[in-house]
């Protein structure tokens, strides 16, 4: 692929992912709304697991430091989400507390991605960009939702004992 063609896919791509981060947004703020459940909060990394079938086309392969590195970028760009995902029982249920932090964290978190894939972009080529910034996000979403699984039920367990 050209180098044009490649740049019109990174921007292409980027504004697609601003699209998506507006949704992720509203998402967040609407889950605030509604009481949580373990599997609503368990189970979009192994949705999210099925991306990995990417790596089968050899378009998308990277190599094995790039996936540590990858993967673990995602993972200090997790402890930030984790520092705003708080529960409280309200009415009998588990609720996620509304941070207005954790906005402004989504928003910084996904400039910085997208600065990092619009360099990286003309550096690499779209597949491995997109490979390694797949593995930034489930390096993310995984300790985050782990983090949020283990919160979630030392608010239930806790809950429970006062019982």
């Amino acid at each position: 692929m050209s180098k044009e063609g490649r740049s019109t896919l990174v921007y292409i791509s980027t504004i697609f992912a601003a699209f998506m981060a507006m949704a992720i947004i509203v998402v967040r703020l609407k889950a605030t709304k509604k009481p949580a459940s373990l599997k609503k909060i368990a189970l979009p990394p192994f949705f999210m697991a099925t991306g990995f079938c990417m790596f089968l086309l050899p378009e998308f392969h990277v190599t094995w430091a790039e996936v540590g590195e990858s993967f673990l970028l995602g993972c200090f760009f997790s402890i930030f989400l984790i520092a705003t995902s708080k529960f409280e029982k309200r009415d009998g249920q588990i609720y996620l507390v509304r941070s207005k932090a954790f906005i402004f964290i989504l928003i910084g978190l996904f400039l910085v991605r997208m600065a990092m894939k619009i360099y990286f972009g003309h550096k690499i080529s779209y597949g491995e960009t997109a490979g390694m910034f797949f593995l930034i996000a489930f390096g993310m979403i995984l300790p985050w939702r782990i983090a949020m699984v283990y919160s979630f039920l030392k608010v239930k367990n806790s809950e429970e004992k006062l019982v």
